[in-house]
């Protein structure tokens, strides 16, 4: 896959290393002369000075036969402004920001930006999460965010203990899909009893996932 970065900092250069290691081809467009210095002796890549919103550097960085954008800058109207250039002019399938400021996220949704990333609205949640529920080990979105997956552990005392899975109702579009116990995955069925300490991979839509984690482990944000 192609991929075109935009930016600079450690971000860029350790995500153009990983890409790198994946066998991707990577170029980077960096607005600082000693950034792009900087990246084009520790990367093997093409590697560009200039403004990652102007046509002619995407041109020459290759924009018109890349496969996704990246735009990583620190201020949000000149990533818009990149992808805009790239999907707009140069029709790039997929485009990328990291989003600096929260509230932007939505927004460039609706300007047609194909994802849109926000750090902080991330790292929140995360955080959110972590503290109501203490028995989630894990917990991170798929499909776009449309479904959340998190791996939960049976702590003693939980609603879900002793229970057969055909005896709790979970909510619509919610499911346990996995069940680890004593090094083992099991794969639930009806009749299966759950145990303390069993660690159990619950998929479910974001709207829903809350109650289907408290009806398991009893704890509440």
């Amino acid at each position: 896959m192609r991929i075109l970065l935009v930016g600079g900092g450690p971000v860029v250069y350790y995500l153009a290393r990983e890409f790198i290691a994946r066998h991707h081809q990577i170029a980077i467009i960096a607005e600082a002369v000693a950034e792009a210095q900087a990246l084009s002796r520790r990367l093997r890549a093409l590697v560009l000075h200039g403004d990652g919103s102007d046509p002619r550097i995407q041109e020459e960085a290759g924009s018109r036969r890349t496969d996704a954008v990246l735009a990583l800058t620190a201020h949000d109207h000149d990533n818009l402004a990149i992808c805009q250039v790239a999907g707009e002019i140069f029709g790039v399938p997929r485009t990328v920001v990291l989003v600096n400021d929260p509230e932007n996220e939505e927004v460039f949704h609706r300007l047609g930006v194909t994802m849109a990333i926000s750090a902080t609205s991330i790292l929140a949640r995360l955080l959110e999460e972590r503290i109501g529920f203490e028995a989630i080990d894990e917990l991170f979105p798929v499909a776009e965010g449309k479904l959340l997956i998190a791996e939960v552990v049976l702590r003693p005392g939980a609603p879900a203990v002793e229970s057969a899975l055909s005896a709790i109702t979970l909510p619509k579009v919610s499911l346990i899909g996995g069940i680890i116990r004593d090094g083992e995955v099991l794969v639930p069925h009806g009749p299966t009893v759950l145990r303390e300490k069993d660690r159990l991979i619950v998929i479910a839509e974001p709207e829903v996932q809350e109650e289907a984690l408290q009806l398991l482990t009893g704890e509440r944000p």
